[in-house]
Formats: C-alpha cells, structure tokens, sequence
C-alpha cells in the first residue's frame, strides 16, 4: 500500500512519515531499529478500512534527517507527534524497539494512549542487566558486526544504493529477517533507509545513532527494564513471535500480562519481523484494539 508523504513536527525540527489514510480511530505505528515507515504498508492496508494508520520515520532512520542528541528522545518524540496530530487517545503500536518507545512515552504520562500494541518488543531485566545489555550495544565490536550485517551508516553511490536494494530484495527468501516478506516490500523498506546527503545515499541508521539511544542513564524514571510495566494503566496487548527474540521467554512475558487487567498476550507464528512477514495477522490484532477501545461518540481522526 502506498501512503502519502508528510511531516511530523517535533520540538527540534520534523520526522518524516506516510500517512496511509483511512477513517475512525488513530492509529500510530512505529518501526524497530533499522527498518522505517515503509515497514506498515502491508499492515497499513488491512487496517484503513477501520481506522486511520499513521507510520513514522523515528530519528536516524528512514527519511527522517534528525539525528538523536540522547537516548530518550526518540521516544519522546511520540508525544509530540500525537499532539501534532491532534489525536486523542491514539492506539499506539509498536514493533521490537519501536515496542519499548510506545511503552516508555506512555509510561512518561506524554500520551494518554488508547491502548498499546507491542510487536515482539518488551523488555524483561532489571535495570542493571539492561544497563550492562545498552553497554555491550556501544562496544566496538558490536558497532563493527551491525556495520558488516546491516551496512548502518554506509556511503553509497546510486549504482551501490541500487545494487544494495537489489541483492536484498534476490536474497530476502533466505533471510533470517525477510524470510515471508513479500519481495516489493522488502525492496521499498530497504530504498527508504537510503536518505540522499550531499552527493551520496547514506544507509540509515548510522551507527552513532544506535550509540546514543543506547546510552540510557542508570536513574532515568522511565527506563528499558521490566519495571517500566509497573507505570502503564492502559490496555496492551504483547504479540509474541513463536520464532522471534522473546519465544524463549514466554513465561516471563506472560507475568507482565497477568500483572494488571487490561492486558493480553498474542501468539503469533512469525520470525521477529512480524509488521513484514504476518501482516495480516497483526492487523487482526490491532483491529481488535480499535475496536474494543472506539469511543461511544466522537472520534480522534487528525
């Protein structure tokens, strides 16, 4: 599904997003580290005839030309979006790290959410084995294995930047990330995370920018550790891929559903990117959300 492109104001300039249109409850859906809005387009498509699906670029990624200055702000910036959208109580999804952010910014108190849909994105340690998990992201090697495995921050001519689309669109068949996807999309998420500066295509993100938004700070009030649950009042549902980063966790995850009414765990099977490999699955989902959550009268449509 094609969506039209927009501009999402935030306090220090604009993320980029597609708005995919449709009518009823707003619907926010924010990417994992490394892919972009493109990303929904499959879920998107599902989701239009009941609802209003919105996608965005989070900083460093996509189209978006903002970088993070810390590692809060990219959650934060969802708080902002919303009131740009003038939405009221939007339902906010989430995948994988995208997940964490609509859980941090509803745990802040900066959107009243609806509900949460969090794809195959929680967070199950305690603060200190998150702190020593964020600082392992910021070693050396790691920064090298995600430059050689997902090419964060490279400089590419058009010949390269094409050449790159194409191989992985060939090869996503076989990929343990793209494996399910369908072909067209894997080759539009992997164009969009090409931003054009200068004379060259610069493969979002870089990674100084998974650098920064790993560098939480130990007494931070909302932070990436299972304590974070402890904050939310709204509804949520976890969707847990059955081959994903969390299915050997399950029963960790179904403590945090069982914690507090309002919340629901949702079995999917699917590697970790379900948005690309399951997306109707995860529309189904969602609409159930939307539809258990859609207000008597009035609407938040922007």
């Amino acid at each position: 599904m094609i969506g039209t492109e927009i501009e999402l104001p935030v306090a220090d300039g604009v993320l980029s997003g597609v708005d995919f249109g449709g009518h009823g409850e707003g619907v926010l859906l924010v990417h994992g580290s490394g892919h972009n809005a493109a990303a929904w387009a499959d879920v998107a498509s599902y989701l239009v005839s009941d609802c209003h699906p919105i996608a965005l670029d989070l900083r460093g990624h996509g189209q978006t030309r903002l970088d993070s200055t810390d590692p809060e702000q990219y959650w934060r910036d969802i708080g902002d979006v919303a009131t740009a959208l003038s939405w009221n109580r939007p339902v906010l999804v989430g995948h994988s790290t995208g997940g964490y952010a609509v859980t941090a910014v509803a745990a802040a108190g900066s959107v009243e959410p609806a509900a949460l849909c969090v794809v195959d994105g929680v967070v199950l340690d305690d603060r200190d084995t998150s702190l020593a998990d964020h600082a392992a992201l910021r070693a050396t090697e790691a920064s090298d294995r995600l430059r050689t495995m997902f090419r964060y921050g490279w400089s590419a001519t058009d010949e390269q930047m094409q050449a790159h689309v194409e191989q992985c669109v060939r090869e996503s068949g076989e990929d343990w990330l793209n494996a399910g996807a369908r072909p067209a999309l894997v080759e539009e998420v992997t164009r969009r995370s090409f931003l054009r500066r200068d004379h060259s295509w610069v493969r979002q993100p870089a990674i100084e920018e998974i650098v920064t938004v790993s560098a939480v700070e130990p007494g931070a009030e909302v932070f990436p550790s299972i304590d974070v649950y402890d904050r939310l009042t709204c509804p949520m549902t976890i969707v847990l891929a059955d081959d994903g980063f969390y299915a050997s966790r399950r029963d960790e995850v179904r403590a945090i559903v069982d914690a507090a009414p309002g919340r629901r765990l949702a079995d999917v099977s699917s590697n970790h990117n379900v948005p690309m490999t399951r997306p109707a699955d995860l529309a189904a989902i969602i609409l159930d959300l939307v539809r258990d959550r859609a207000p008597t009268s009035g609407s938040n449509v922007c």
